[in-house]
């Protein structure tokens, strides 16, 4: 592996410094578990074959690298891969010859946040490199923000609770009123007229 690195990069010396490499993003966000696709861009010629393409691509972190992925003159090779990346990197071969490298990277883990920089070597075109940065949130990150969000999205839940307890209290107030007033509660409150009550008083005299 070490060997083809370094012819890779001797190689690198040894072309024009006018090829252009770009990415598509300078930054990617994504959570642990997801699919994400990298993509880098340079110029070649319209008729650019397979084999004249030489890649690296390599995730740079403050402990180590990690080669990501490994093209040899149009050929992968697995066995540079580090084994963090084993069967979770795929690219398209296809687009490949018309600029475009494509690196889809599943089953995401926190510590695949990183910088990530791919060397493109295409011959007799030149070479160059870019990078771009990916950060992957942990799930038990986002098990933490989830219940601060809670509230925000529920809003109206609290909404109705004050309504039902204003409610409440209204009707209380109304009912203890009522029986301060009248000394029972209005509910059993009755009307009774006034001639009943003057023939009462005649009978009693």
């Amino acid at each position: 592996m070490i060997f083809l690195i370094l012819l890779l990069l001797f190689l690198t010396s040894c072309v024009s410094g006018t090829f252009v490499v770009n990415v598509a993003q300078t930054s990617y966000q994504a959570e642990e578990n997801q699919n994400i696709t990298l993509e880098w861009t340079f110029s070649s010629r319209r008729k650019t074959s397979l084999r004249s393409i030489s890649i690296i691509c390599e995730m740079l972190t403050e402990t180590r690298t990690y080669v990501l992925f490994h093209l040899l003159r149009g050929v992968e090779s697995p066995e540079s891969q580090d084994p963090e990346f084993s069967g979770r990197v795929q690219w398209d071969k296809d687009v490949l010859t018309e600029g475009r490298l494509t690196l889809h990277v599943s089953r995401l883990r926190a510590n695949d946040s990183g910088k990530y920089e791919c060397e493109i070597l295409v011959r007799p075109d030149g070479s160059n490199s870019r990078r771009c940065w990916l950060n992957v949130t942990a799930a038990a990150e986002l098990q933490t923000q989830r219940p601060t969000e809670c509230p925000q999205l529920h809003w109206w839940r609290d909404i109705l609770i004050c309504i039902v307890v204003a409610f409440i209290i209204t009707s209380l107030l109304n009912f203890f009123t009522a029986f301060c007033v009248f000394g029972v509660p209005p509910t059993r409150c009755s009307y009774v007229p006034v001639d009943s009550l003057i023939t009462k008083e005649r009978d009693t005299v």
